[in-house]
């Protein structure tokens, strides 16, 4: 199963956007939608999984949860808006990683890009940097990766300018 996964639109999706995540089977946006329109556009494309981020509304958070935790081919996911990274987890977070035991952490708000093996609680933590126009990054990114039973591989960043 190849998944896209992206965060912090902040209302704006665009074409170039959405044609990097064709290939997609299942999309996932780790939070700060912004707008019901990015998430209309992108389920055009493949189902979707998204959680709500600390920007969105009351009409964003009355369609989408804050957490989303479930299984896809044996591995547990588990994402959230507002996660840290390790070592330096937000606030509640380590304790609900131990409790959950996810295999896969996908968070967003920093909009700082993170692929990292997290060997304290073995799991692999993914945040996909920020793919709106609005922020401190630099660039758009988005990841997109194979999942299967044995985990994710052919992990790969898909880079956009920001102009």
């Amino acid at each position: 199963m190849r998944i896209g996964l992206i965060s912090d639109t902040h209302g704006h999706m665009d074409k170039n956007v959405l044609k990097h995540l064709e290939c997609c089977d299942e999309i996932w946006h780790a939070g700060d939608i912004g707008d019901l329109s990015v998430t209309d556009s992108l389920s055009k494309i493949a189902p979707l999984r998204a959680v709500y981020g600390n920007i969105d509304d009351s009409e964003v958070r009355t369609v989408f949860p804050k957490d989303q935790i479930f299984s896809i081919h044996g591995r547990k996911i588990w994402i959230t808006h507002i996660g840290g990274r390790p070592p330096k987890f937000a606030r509640g977070i380590l304790r609900i990683l131990h409790k959950e035991r996810p295999d896969i952490f996908v968070c967003g708000h920093s909009h700082i890009l993170v692929a990292i093996w997290c060997k304290n609680i073995n799991c692999l933590h993914l945040n996909p940097g920020a793919i709106g126009k609005y922020g401190i990054h630099k660039v758009r990114t988005i990841m997109r990766f194979t999942l299967t039973s044995n985990g994710v591989s052919d992990l790969e960043i898909v880079e956009i300018p920001r102009n």
